[in-house]
């Protein structure tokens, strides 16, 4: 036979103590499929290297090594572990084919054997092995396409929330790389909180992953803001400030119109939705909009809460300077049990220095945003100070 037609035939390896067992069945064989022959368990076990063999006849009853001992061996090894195996014996008792099938033989032959009946079995157990094959290389690449475009769906969804995160920074130039910022704080405050009583059941990997992702979110409502009150240099009136506020309402909105959009509910949106509307709410319940006090507060708004401070009070204004980063952990400490959830406060303790290094690596260029805001303003029309004014 040829080594392109072997290549393409089945291999079986024949395990039997006796030479003139393995010349039998070897003869029986060889015609149709590539034969191999060994006399002991040990040397069978040597032979599963390439080519692997697609089916064995085993001999129970053998020296050192009986066939039991070998399948068992088989079925430990997950390389092997799915090589059917027939036995092949004189003992005929039924406690013996009940026990070589308990260890996971798939036929059951008994000597002298009878050529017919050998053959047709090995072609019926060769034909369930080529079917399985077939259906575990289907399912293997089925896997595959639905990771593939799951990861698409992924980084689709990951665009767009980019995309909507950047419409907020644009009208709000001021903000900069504020979205990146507030990621990695809110990420550091997840991972440093996933294991406390009090946030582990939420703060799952999913829903750690699902939260950074939605961050980006928590200022969407912006959008809705009016240019005259965004862009103010000074300190808001007020008025000016009731209606910046109005922007946590405006972002819970936008994003429950695209969950009634979507075809089935995104986890994200719900967080997102949480984020974005209850950022602003304060432990103690002087927040807004909705004056939420304590555990009331959704985690993920009350994580967002001191990610969007910080990074506020760490960050240059048109009206104010940044605060030095010692000064920035003494707010944030000081806040502890009035603006912000105590635990939350203690994961930052605990992250403060690697905040920083997020806080420098994404460092905004002061000038370039300044002269950004300054263009923004020259290019709107004057409007009143506020609305229905002189």
């Amino acid at each position: 036979m040829s080594m392109d037609a072997r290549a393409v035939v089945p291999t079986i390896l024949v395990v039997d103590d006796t030479v003139e067992n393995l010349a039998v069945l070897t003869d029986l064989l060889s015609p149709a499929y590539c034969v191999r022959a060994v006399r002991s368990g040990r040397r069978a076990l040597q032979a599963l290297a390439e080519p692997r063999p697609d089916l064995i006849l085993l001999d129970v009853m053998m020296p050192e090594m009986d066939g039991y001992e070998v399948m068992s061996r088989l079925h430990a090894d997950p390389a092997t572990a799915d090589i059917p195996v027939i036995f092949v014996t004189a003992l005929d008792a039924a406690m013996d084919e009940e026990r070589g099938l308990a260890l996971g033989a798939v036929d059951y032959i008994t000597k002298p054997i009878k050529p017919a009946i050998v053959l047709a079995r090995i072609k019926t157990q060769l034909e369930l092995k080529a079917a399985r094959d077939r259906l575990r290389n289907e399912n293997l690449l089925l896997e595959a396409e639905v990771s593939r475009r799951m990861q698409e769906n992924i980084l689709i969804q990951d665009a767009s929330i980019r995309a909507l995160a950047h419409l907020a920074e644009i009208r709000d130039p001021e903000t900069g790389n504020h979205l990146r910022r507030t990621q990695g704080y809110v990420g550091l405050l997840a991972e440093a909180l996933r294991t406390h009583p009090r946030f582990a059941p939420f703060l799952t990997a999913q829903t750690i992953d699902l939260l950074v992702k939605s961050a980006p979110l928590h200022d969407i409502g912006k959008v809705g803001v009016p240019d005259y009150i965004l862009l103010k240099p000074g300190k808001l009136t007020p008025e000016e400030w009731e209606i910046m506020k109005t922007h946590s309402r405006l972002g819970r909105e936008a994003i429950e119109l695209a969950e009634r959009d979507a075809e089935c509910p995104l986890a994200f949106l719900a967080i997102a939705k949480d984020i974005a509307h209850y950022h602003h709410e304060k432990w103690d319940g002087s927040g807004y909009p909705e004056g939420l006090e304590g555990d009331a507060i959704p985690i993920a708004a009350r994580l967002m809460a001191l990610a969007d401070v910080f990074d506020a009070l760490m960050c240059q204004r048109v009206y104010k300077l940044a605060c030095p980063f010692k000064e920035t952990v003494t707010i944030i400490e000081q806040g502890r049990g009035t603006h912000f959830d105590p635990d939350v406060v203690d994961a930052f303790m605990l992250r403060r220095e690697a905040f920083q290094n997020i806080a420098v690596r994404f460092a905004d260029s002061d000038s370039r945003r300044l002269e950004q805001v300054e263009r923004l303003r020259e290019s709107i029309a004057p409007v009143p100070a506020c609305p229905g004014s002189a």
